[in-house]
């Protein structure tokens, strides 16, 4: 995931979902220090990467996206986990994350499953476009 998001040392990242403690964890583990898990607290877009793991529901998708949307900056990358194989799941939360404002880059199976990753496009440049 990390990978995926091009997440450095220097980009500050927000992790959410089932799973996400064992995440920051082994993230804090790799020198990681700038990751955060959601917090009612933290609701500037601070943030350039945002993680997500889901097991096969779709409402735990949208639960952790809606924790962490509001913390993540304008032109944010995202990474989802997808540990589902039901048909049609990935299909749903690219369509959600589309939804958001976020182009899918990537997509790739690993061990625990599917991850798939996408690049929220400034808004501001997008009007500045058109």
């Amino acid at each position: 995931m990390p990978l995926l998001t091009h997440l450095s040392n220097l980009n500050r990242a927000i992790v959410a979902g089932r799973g996400s403690a064992e995440l920051y964890q082994a993230l804090r583990q790799r020198g990681f220090t700038r990751i955060g898990l959601p917090s009612i607290f933290l609701r500037k877009p601070a943030f350039s990467v945002g993680l997500i793991t889901v097991q096969d529901m779709f409402s735990e998708f949208e639960m952790a996206l809606s924790q962490i949307a509001p913390s993540l900056g304008t032109t944010a990358a995202i990474a989802v986990l997808i540990k589902s194989n039901e048909a049609g799941f990935a299909l749903k939360v690219r369509k959600k994350l589309e939804q958001l404002g976020f182009r899918i880059e990537a997509g790739v199976r690993c061990r625990q499953g599917f991850v798939m990753s996408a690049y929220r496009q400034d808004s501001a440049q997008m009007k500045r476009a058109a």
